[in-house]
């Protein structure tokens, strides 16, 4: 009896935090509609996600385009097949790898950034005072991040796929001698939209899973019950970044399973 009823809890447990998730996913979602002079917030939240990682996604990127081209000539020369190397590397870049690592390398950089500025606010009771002065907390702190982590992440996937078909390209044509039309052909012949809009729309999903936690784990870091002041914010961005990109992973096989049917 002792084990069902741990286990009830547990499970009991789980819900409630679920609910709440959802129920914090709702609130930022009804902000976006109602929070006044949106806009500019929502810019400088694009330039801090999104143009302060570029460097960073291109550059992983490149080297994941390199890596790809140079194992999947090695295992595609067994078989004769090295003409594919552009459809192998084009169809795991966009479907998997670039929605996957580009939500990861951004959980990491920006995500983290979310949690911590937040959480201060929280903390120094920054929040409390603008809800004394009438502006939302939800409004003013995690629409725009909503929305913004909505619109970048699509945009710098897009990148990250292109940058590595190019360091595909380098490997597998520059350095391992395969023509160059044949590269390209196979891309041309083997990507079609439904890998694309596959690999958008599972962008979007990182980036609202990404916020939710990052934006929901600062905005109640003083509820820790495992540190109090920057030792909350501490904890609270660690665990964040873990279990946003163990959402990632979780999301990207929920939604390959149910695409691929």
């Amino acid at each position: 009896m002792q084990y069902l009823a741990g286990l009830g809890h547990w499970s009991l447990s789980i819900l409630a935090t679920l609910g709440e998730f959802l129920l914090f996913f709702v609130d930022g979602v009804r902000h976006v509609f109602t929070t006044p002079k949106l806009l500019p917030k929502i810019v400088r939240q694009m330039h801090a996600i999104g143009v302060q990682s570029l460097f960073v996604i291109v550059l992983i990127g490149l080297f994941t385009g390199l890596v790809l081209g140079l194992q999947g000539y090695y295992v595609l020369v067994k078989f004769g097949s090295t003409g594919f190397l552009g459809a192998a590397v084009s169809l795991t870049l966009v479907r998997e790898l670039g929605p996957v690592l580009t939500a990861i390398m951004l959980t990491g950089r920006a995500g983290s950034a979310m949690v911590a500025e937040i959480g201060v606010m929280r903390i120094t009771d920054q929040i409390d005072a603008l809800e004394v002065m009438d502006i939302p907390g939800m409004g003013y702190l995690v629409a725009p991040r909503f929305v913004a982590a909505v619109l970048v992440f699509p945009l710098l996937t897009s990148i990250f796929d292109v940058v590595g078909i190019l360091g595909g390209y380098l490997t597998g044509v520059q350095l391992l001698g395969i023509s160059e039309g044949v590269y390209f052909g196979r891309i041309e012949a083997s990507l079609t939209m439904t890998d694309i809009v596959e690999g958008i729309l599972k962008s979007v999903v990182f980036a609202l899973l990404m916020t939710l936690i990052c934006c929901r784990q600062g905005y109640n870091a003083h509820k820790r019950t495992d540190g109090k002041g920057p030792e909350a914010v501490a904890n609270a961005t660690t665990s964040a970044v873990v279990i946003s990109c163990v959402a990632v992973l979780v999301a990207d096989y929920v939604l390959t399973s149910s695409m691929l049917r």
